[in-house]
């Protein structure tokens, strides 16, 4: 097996228990933020196909099946959480043979996993959306067909994220850039091709995303397997690492949970917002694909803040952590006022890129104007959260969102929806923000974080 200098000259390696805190995370973001770009590209470009080419009510069923797939796919992407601070924090102590049993075991509860999580996901989608109230004005079937071929094709999805998220635990922010600018390119085509070509409709824009996740899976296996010497993946392999399991559960289920009840939220408020019609649905799934780009620059942050401060309590310099927050705070706060600068004065003007009609743009511009002013606090609930997690502290995270969500904003739109009503409804989420943000920092400022490390914990 190679040593560590040998590999990290001819792979994208970030060490960063070395150097400056503020270059290093800012160093690390941007090709996260290239990528969520280019993953949020392709997500708009199935809004922007549907929502023009078959209409509003195409717009309104591929947004509403999202919290739906997030939440089935959650635990799975709480392990990859879990995973990649496990990765982190090995990287960090510099022991490569746990680094090793970690991808395997991870990818083996990957294989197994995916299948049953299909299988649920084909036959609750329609029961769910039901219960979700989408109408049945064909928006209801359109929904239906998209979760379904969505979920069949899920392993791409979760492949992908399991990809990124051991390269990013690594340092390498890179390597998963250019596996999603394929799988753009290859969506943007097949989305085109499906929808106006073959008239498939929502059905057609699911398949373009599976076929172009399974691709970019493909090729970050091949790329990780032929640039990275000191651990493979071996997707058959089965290999099973009791220990690291056990850890990587521990640590991922409460972001499993944590995001399937976000999800579930998510839900309840869609479940307010299509009382209110498929011209108001499609408003709030447009500016809603707005916001998701406007957070990326948190998002990048965030990210490369949780691999900061894994690889620096791996290392034990948990000096090097304080001086990474206040980067990581200063940089995020910055980007949001930013971009709520940019964002708000062309709410109206973004919204025509997903329809045309005066209701549905009203709506979107709603819900700009309501969330926009108050990103830098959602900035900072973010930031904190992630060097909780970085250091193995998964519970306040999860506390965090949950009461900003289920304590805060869902009863809080609704209390707005019956006094004020539906164009007020999203001032909820700074009410929320607010909570989150009181919970997770006070947490920080306690200190027990410092005591959740993992090296030395599990042996090889």
């Amino acid at each position: 097996m190679k040593g560590f200098d040998e590999v990290k000259k001819h792979a994208a390696i970030t060490d960063m228990t070395v150097g400056s805190p503020y270059k290093l995370i800012l160093a690390f973001s941007i090709p996260l933020l290239i990528g969520n770009i280019f993953q949020q590209l392709y997500n708009m470009v199935d809004s922007i196909v549907v929502g023009n080419f078959v209409g509003e009510k195409a717009l309104a069923a591929v947004g509403t099946g999202f919290p739906v797939i997030f939440m089935l796919s959650s635990l799975f992407m709480g392990i990859g959480m879990g995973a990649t601070v496990m990765i982190s924090q090995f990287y960090g102590a510099k022991d490569y043979e746990n680094i090793q049993n970690t991808v395997s075991t991870i990818y083996t509860a990957l294989l197994i996993g995916s299948v049953p999580l299909a299988v649920i996901g084909v036959l609750i989608s329609r029961p769910l959306l039901l219960l979700m109230q989408v109408p049945d004005d064909g928006t209801l079937e359109m929904a239906t067909s998209y979760m379904i071929i969505i979920f069949i094709g899920i392993i791409g999805s979760l492949g992908f994220n399991i990809n990124a998220g051991i390269l990013q635990g690594l340092g390498d922010s890179r390597s998963s850039l250019y596996f999603l600018m394929i799988a753009t390119v290859i969506n943007i085509v097949l989305d085109l091709f499906f929808t106006i070509v073959i008239h498939m409709g929502c059905a057609g824009v699911a398949l373009a995303t599976i076929i172009a996740q399974i691709v970019s899976w493909v090729l970050g296996i091949i790329y990780i397997n032929k640039h990275y010497s000191f651990f493979r993946i071996r997707p058959f392999s089965f290999f099973f690492h009791k220990a690291i399991f056990i850890k990587a559960m521990k640590l991922g289920i409460p972001s499993g949970l944590q995001q399937a009840l976000f999800s579930v939220g998510i839900m309840v408020m869609q479940t307010l917002v299509n009382s209110y019609g498929s011209n108001f649905m499609a408003g709030f799934n447009g500016a809603n694909k707005l916001d998701t780009f406007a957070f990326m620059p948190i998002q990048s942050f965030s990210t490369a803040m949780t691999t900061y401060v894994g690889q620096n309590v791996g290392a034990g310099k948990l000096d090097r952590v304080k001086q990474g927050t206040h980067s990581g705070l200063l940089m995020s706060v910055g980007f949001s006022i930013i971009i709520a600068i940019i964002v708000l004065p062309f709410s109206a003007v973004l919204m025509r890129m997903f329809n045309q009609n005066p209701e549905v743009i009203n709506a979107g511009v709603c819900y700009l104007r309501a969330v926009m002013p108050f990103y830098a606090i959602f900035a900072m609930m973010f930031i904190f959260n992630s060097v909780l997690r970085g250091a193995g502290e998964m519970i306040v995270p999860l506390i965090s969102s949950l009461l900003s969500l289920w304590l805060a904003r869902v009863p809080t739109a609704y209390l707005i929806a019956h006094f004020w009503g539906k164009d007020y409804i999203y001032f909820s989420y700074a009410v929320g923000w607010v909570i989150g943000l009181a919970v997770s920092y006070f947490a920080y400022r306690s200190g027990k974080w410092k005591t959740k490390g993992i090296t030395g914990v599990i042996p090889s």
